[in-house]
């Protein structure tokens, strides 16, 4: 089956679920879910009942849609992306967002956790992605262009808008908490990096690296979504620290972080 008629199956299902419309989209990266506490009047839809809805099998990625009231918007709250390294492809992985903007939704925020690749980065730092290089060199549009939906040429020039960006900082200074800007670098995982692979992600410009994300805005270019990636820095990229590197780690430094990530989105979303 194609993917349009995927999609059209799962739309009519969420339609269903409910009555809610919202125009903007936050997809939640490992350990994020919290966020999801500030929303009101919530209606949660989980992914195993959506037709043909790929199912997350990482910890901290519990699958659900959760859509409500944040900030006195209408916002979508996607909570278990799917990778690439779980055996998925590239089209799978952009399931959502393709799903997301056949819902309508018009602005998209992408969270991701995130290895540290700059040194003046931390632990907990938040970066706007300014633009990204994909390591993985896949590309969800490629295939048979009966299954595009959209332009099969989009172009990468500003995948990343501007206008959320500076959104972003505005907000991040009305609420006093510390951001930087930078490059990611998409790579397929599971395994984390090595010191070598590291030393090249730096050299070649990359500020932070992680097995997510690229494939989705790639597709939401393809969509014409006006997208904000942003990345938590929950630890240092592999020889950049001193302790062992674990997805534990990862998910606890996000919960650490998320509420001060939490207060960022919600302070944008009151701002759009």
């Amino acid at each position: 089956m194609q993917l349009k008629h995927k999609i059209h199956k799962a739309l009519d299902f969420i339609i269903s679920q409910s009555g809610i419309n919202p125009q903007i989209c936050i997809v939640l990266g490992s350990g994020m879910g919290g966020i999801t506490r500030q929303i009101q009047n919530a209606v949660i839809i989980p992914t195993q009942d959506i037709p043909y809805y790929p199912t997350s099998t990482v910890e901290g990625h519990k699958g659900q849609w959760i859509l409500g009231q944040l900030g006195g918007k209408s916002v979508v709250f996607i909570q278990g992306r799917v990778h690439v390294y779980e055996g998925y492809t590239t089209n799978d992985v952009t399931f959502p967002i393709h799903l997301a903007a056949s819902f309508g939704i018009k602005k998209l925020i992408l969270t991701t956790a995130s290895g540290g690749l700059n040194p003046d980065f931390y632990p907990g730092q938040i970066m706007l992605i300014t633009n990204h290089i994909n390591m993985a060199f896949a590309n969800p549009l490629r295939g048979n262009p009966a299954n595009l939906i959209g332009p099969r040429f989009p172009v990468l020039d500003a995948p990343y808008d501007s206008d959320l960006i500076n959104l972003a900082e505005i907000a991040a200074a009305r609420i006093g908490v510390d951001i930087k800007k930078g490059v990611f670098i998409w790579v397929t995982g599971p395994a984390y990096e090595t010191v070598a692979e590291v030393r090249l992600l730096r050299n070649i410009g990359g500020d932070a690296v992680s097995m997510s994300t690229v494939p989705e805005v790639i597709a939401a270019t393809q969509r014409h979504l006006k997208t904000l990636g942003v990345s938590l820095i929950t630890n240092l990229a592999t020889g950049l620290s001193r302790s062992k590197l674990t997805h534990q780690e990862v998910t606890e430094a996000a919960d650490r972080s998320v509420e001060q990530l939490s207060l960022l989105i919600q302070e944008m979303i009151l701002l759009l």
